[in-house]
């Protein structure tokens, strides 16, 4: 029997505001159990680990790490090492979830929306992990 995957794990050194920025992206839900806390109230989940998901994909989960070197893809030094492929219908849709990801944190990182074959963004979230943005 082959291993499946089960989540997608990014470290971090803010869990609860990553896990923030791709639940308000991709319009996920959190795992019962790894909601925000009251405001005001202590986060012990938000310093450790969460897990997002939804209906029709493999769930986002954010370990809490006490340093994390920011990638500097495309440029040299640190590589991007994981990213997350995302797809919409159209380059319509394509500009608006660029805007979406730019208003929630994100910086583009790469411009590819004019490619006639595959129109494309690619952008880092808060924390500097790399995700693209493509018409599929």
């Amino acid at each position: 029997m082959n291993p499946r995957i089960q989540q997608v794990v990014l470290d971090t050194t803010d869990a609860r505001a990553l896990a923030e920025f791709y639940r308000q992206l991709f319009e996920l839900s959190y795992r019962p159990g790894d909601e925000p806390p009251p405001s005001g109230a202590p986060d012990p989940k938000g310093r450790d680990w969460l897990v997002l998901r939804n209906d029709d994909g493999v769930p986002l989960a954010f370990q809490q790490v006490d340093e994390l070197p920011r990638s500097t893809w495309p440029e040299p030094g640190v590589p991007q090492q994981l990213h997350l492929d995302t797809t919409v219908p159209d380059v319509t849709a394509l500009a608006e979830a660029r805007d979406r990801a730019l208003a929630l944190g994100a910086t583009l990182r790469y411009d590819r929306s004019d490619d006639p074959e595959e129109p494309l963004y690619a952008l880092a979230d808060p924390a500097g992990h790399t995700f693209c943005i493509f018409v599929g």
